[in-house]
């Protein structure tokens, strides 16, 4: 598809006194009329973002207000345009809220946000205030079961709240081993509160009642079979590595997918990454959460999150040593 129009837009999460945040309705005689969306509008020649959105929420709201910090920028391919959509906090506002252009609002609980019909750049807004910012990918266990699931537990003591279960070679080499530790960190991740995934193991999944992550080959069996191969309770993810995997994984009803390498890792030090502007150009195909992986640590979120990733998944920097 050859590229069309660039159309940069701002928005902004605006919250009330009880933590709801505010969404305007597109009105009729607009394209996506009637879907629900975070307020701003588009950016100007010359202007700043933060510029912008203040001046697209006086116009659309009625109000005055402080933009903080940024939450997400996100690129989205429509049929007609390339849309970059960036979303800041807005850490403060005066006024009284109220749609100037005959939109209607609506304030919604965060985690009711998903429930409401939206464009397609506006649903990985959702994910990434509400969704782990980090995916952690376990090493291959050593010899001394306790010592990983003790390094298990210390990662979701720091803040994990999402990760996958991840050890071809024990599982292939002592299934019965791995099976025993699976349920070991299934249990720590319940209490934790953290929500947990098998690689590939779709049938201890299943007896385990957690999460999968699918291989791009087994995406690509299930996308042609035409069926989730999880109860829509347990979480579903994939590895991808082009646009057409990505959509499988949307179609097939995935949660969230990964994508990469971005860079080099120690693993593979001669392999150049696809890098950034790779990954915004595949995030365009899709509305679904992506992960970045790939040579990445937390200090990389910030990045990840301007190319609009859902956040970076890593196995060594979010390791307890």
């Amino acid at each position: 598809m050859p590229d069309s129009r660039v159309v940069e837009v701002v928005a902004g999460v605006i919250r009330d006194a009880r933590g709801r945040v505010l969404l305007t309705r597109r009105t009729e005689g607009r394209d996506l009329a009637g879907l629900w969306e975070f307020p701003g509008g588009k950016r100007e020649p010359g202007e700043t973002p933060e510029a912008a959105l203040s001046r697209e929420l006086h116009e659309e709201l009625g109000i005055d207000s402080e933009i903080g910090a940024e939450l997400i920028r996100v690129p989205q391919r429509y049929p007609d345009k390339r849309l970059v959509l960036d979303v800041r906090e807005v850490r403060a506002w005066r006024g009284s809220a109220r749609g100037r252009e005959g939109q209607a609002l609506v304030w919604v609980p965060p985690h009711k946000l998903a429930s409401y019909a939206m464009p397609p750049a506006d649903r990985p807004v959702v994910a990434a205030l509400e969704q782990p910012d980090r995916y952690l990918v376990t090493p291959e266990p050593g010899a001394d079961d306790e010592a990983w699931l003790a390094a298990l537990a210390a990662a979701l003591a720091a803040g994990v709240k999402r990760l996958q279960l991840r050890a071809p070679a024990l599982s292939a080499a002592d299934p019965a081993r791995w099976r025993r530790l699976a349920a070991a960190a299934a249990k720590r991740c319940r209490t934790a509160k953290a929500e947990l995934l098998i690689n590939a193991d779709l049938a201890l999944a299943r007896e385990l009642g957690v999460g999968a992550h699918l291989r791009a080959a087994q995406l690509r069996e299930a996308a042609a079979a035409g069926e989730r191969p999880l109860p829509a309770g347990l979480p579903l993810a994939a590895s991808c590595h082009d646009a057409g995997e990505l959509r499988a994984a949307q179609a097939l009803g995935c949660d969230f997918a990964v994508v990469g390498s971005i860079k080099p890792t120690p693993s593979h030090p001669s392999v150049l990454g696809i890098g950034w502007e790779a990954f915004a150009a595949l995030r365009e195909s899709v509305s679904l959460p992506i992960y970045a992986i790939g040579g990445l640590g937390l200090e990389d979120l910030a990045d990840a999150r301007r190319h609009g990733a859902q956040g970076v998944a890593a196995i060594r920097s979010l390791w307890p040593a």
